[in-house]
């Protein structure tokens, strides 16, 4: 595919990357294997694509421009080589009991090295300023990015892919993952590896401090496998969610900020609490207060933060390297006079005490269950009198700006337009170092334009920082 534009930025061409069997520890299988999908992975794929990218400065090598892309397409090849499941394609299949054809379908991820998409496209007048500098994140940034507003349903589709975008003066590397194969963990986990081998120079053989992914697929024990879907077509499954408009924007939280808000919240909750308030938890639930404050909420009004819990290290079973999706949810709930009039602490304590509620056994006992009552993710849109809720994904144990790769440290990072709702909060570890932190908040655009005028949350905001 060659030529075709959006926005400021050109696809100039489109080639599918196959693993490289060189660099998997165990070697790509000759012939397709079948990995069944988990609960986890299931519930997720009504929902779009993962996709992140990292802004990097431009290679001052004198490299041209088709070297560069190859480069980096060859280096894709190489990561795929050890995340080869991940060149599948998703696959449905009526599954039959004793020779007699059964109610539903079975989605599974055929592993068959079909390929993953790889996307060259320019932005010559787009700078690395365009996108760091404005108040608002520009429009520009969601073009930036693979397979957008592909849900993971859409079986035709690739479940992975990669853009390299050159600017001006600067190169933007954005991936797209399916969630209903991967969550988080796993996509930074390929991005890092990605970034690392391309830092390498080419050398197939290099050992990496990145390990290799544990691409065995986890089931709770009283779980069958593969599991139906009571569905008669997975198109069944999928709603394509007409989101309202948004606005983002970044947000930098110093160090020295972010341990005044745990420092605060802690000191609050003397007494009272039983457990110590992360320095997470009280950056979030500034973030919640002054949502309350800047959607103007009445007291009265349910207000709800999803948080979304890693299951690697909490749940027997589950390796740090897993590959595939490992996450539940928590939820704090209250009315909108409470959080933003009882102070950080309180907000913060909420937060403290939904993500305490983790329990092993209850994880396993809804994952066992699920198959019998399948409860898919679906994106909830707000009501007439506008939206209430906050819900916040990724992490910062991440690592974003390690992605070198091989001519500078990224610059900034962003998302693209993926579930892009209003109250949707993106966490990421901060550019300045150890301890301070980055969110990226999605709100309307009359709510986000009050936040920033908001004297007590823009308070703690780090003055003139790039994100």
């Amino acid at each position: 595919m060659e030529g075709s534009t959006a926005g400021h930025v050109q696809i100039v061409s489109t080639r599918v990357v196959r693993p490289d069997a060189a660099t998997s520890p165990d070697g790509v299988p000759s012939e397709p294997e079948t990995i069944h999908l988990t609960p986890w992975d299931l519930r997720l794929m009504t929902v779009d694509y993962i996709q992140k990218g990292v802004l990097l400065p431009k290679p001052q090598t004198g490299a041209e421009a088709a070297q560069l892309v190859d480069g980096l397409a060859s280096s894709f090849e190489r990561a795929l080589g050890r995340f080869y499941p991940l060149a599948g394609r998703l696959a449905v299949a009526d599954e039959a009991t004793d020779g007699e054809p059964a109610p539903g379908i079975v989605v599974s991820l055929c592993c068959n090295g079909e390929g993953a998409e790889f996307v060259h496209a320019v932005a010559p007048e787009v700078t690395v300023s365009d996108i760091t500098t404005p108040v608002y994140i520009p429009p520009v940034v969601w073009a930036l990015f693979p397979l957008s507003g592909v849900l993971g349903a859409e079986v035709s589709r690739p479940v992975l892919a990669a853009q390299v975008t050159e600017l001006a003066d600067g190169v933007f590397v954005a991936m797209s993952l399916n969630h209903g194969v991967a969550d988080g963990t796993t996509f930074w986990h390929l991005f890092n590896t990605w970034s690392e081998m391309s830092r390498s120079g080419g050398d197939a053989g290099c050992e990496l401090s990145t390990p290799p992914p544990v691409l065995d697929r986890w089931f709770p024990d009283r779980c069958p496998v593969p599991i139906r879907l009571p569905f008669g077509k997975l198109e069944d499954i999928i709603r394509r969610p007409v989101y309202l408009p948004v606005r983002e924007r970044f947000f930098v939280f110093s160090s020295e900020s972010v341990k005044a808000l745990k420092a605060k919240a802690n000191a609050e909750m003397a007494g009272t609490a039983t457990a110590t308030i992360s320095s997470l938890q009280s950056l979030l639930a500034h973030v919640w207060r002054a949502a309350c404050r800047a959607r103007e909420l009445v007291p009265e009004r349910e207000t709800t933060y999803s948080l979304l819990v890693g299951c690697r290290g909490r749940v027997r079973g589950v390796p740090q390297g897993y590959m595939g999706n490992a996450v539940t949810l928590a939820v704090a709930k209250s009315t909108a006079g409470d959080v933003a009039g009882r102070g950080l602490g309180w907000a913060a304590w909420l937060l403290n005490r939904a993500v305490a509620s983790f329990d092993e056994g209850t994880v396993r006992g809804e994952l066992e269950r699920w198959p019998q009552d399948p409860r898919l993710v679906y994106m909830e849109l707000p009501r007439e009198d506008g939206a209430a809720g906050v819900v916040t994904g990724s992490s910062p144990r991440f690592d974003v700006y390690g992605n070198d790769f091989g001519w500078g440290r990224p610059v900034a990072v962003r998302s693209g337009a993926g579930n892009k709702m209003d109250g949707k909060v993106t966490v990421f570890e901060g550019r300045g170092g150890a301890g301070s932190l980055a969110l990226e908040v999605c709100l309307s655009a009359r709510a986000l334009a009050r936040l920033v005028a908001d004297e007590e949350f823009m308070e703690a905001v780090s003055a003139g920082a790039a994100a």
